[in-house]
């Protein structure tokens, strides 16, 4: 009886590595996140801190807006390619799931929040998972480009620290490739006094607050 009157512990107040997360990445018709819709997911989990790459998921899904040609160049997904694909909704469905008790990760995450926050609000759904953004991470530990002021990107985070980039512009290769970054970060951040999930996350929101994304 006493623990069925216990405040249920904060599941973000947890050390970085003990928390659960999903790594995502997506593909989509093309660069505004207000307007265009998703083409492909790839999710991978990250538990106790490992990249579980061979746990990891992609899908392809059929648009709800046109392709553009500068986004077929970038991740090679052509509407023929998608004319079979599953609906939308039952990548919100899947990714629901998959997000269940997770803290989300993505590389300049505003971008797939935006997207999934529209995704899963035209398919009935609240998107509500707390989120980490690893280019927040990588500006909190003082990497980016010399006089670049905007957000470093993924390919050269990993080039700097030596992180392996895997099949460029899959979703899935892209989320694993966050995923390897987002271990690094988080033990250069450690140092610096981020030692649990919910810093991590109130990391990204803060950056949100200020305009920097």
């Amino acid at each position: 009886m006493i623990g069925s009157f216990r405040r249920r512990a904060d599941p973000l107040a947890c050390a970085v590595d003990a928390a659960e997360y999903l790594v995502i990445d997506l593909e989509t018709t093309g660069p505004d996140p207000t307007a265009d819709s998703i083409v492909s997911y790839g999710a991978v989990p990250i538990r106790a801190g490992v990249v579980l790459s061979s746990q990891g998921e992609y899908g392809l899904v059929r648009p709800s807006t046109a392709l553009a040609g500068p986004s077929i160049a970038v991740h090679t997904l052509r509407p023929c390619d998608l004319l079979a694909a599953p609906p939308e909704g039952d990548a919100v469905d899947r990714l629901d799931r998959l997000l269940s008790g997770a803290v989300l990760v993505a590389h300049s995450a505003w971008f797939e929040s935006a997207l999934l926050t529209r995704a899963f609000r035209r398919n009935g759904r609240a998107f509500a998972a707390p989120v980490i953004d690893t280019a927040a991470m990588a500006r909190a530990a003082g990497l980016g480009p010399a006089g670049h002021h905007g957000e470093p990107g993924l390919e050269w985070l990993c080039d700097s620290l030596g992180v392996p980039v895997t099949d460029r512009h899959h979703a899935l290769g892209d989320a694993v490739t966050a995923g390897q970054l987002f271990i690094v970060l988080a033990a250069r951040l450690r140092g610096l006094g981020y030692s649990t999930a919910r810093q991590l996350v109130e990391l990204t929101a803060a950056e949100r607050h200020l305009g920097l994304r």
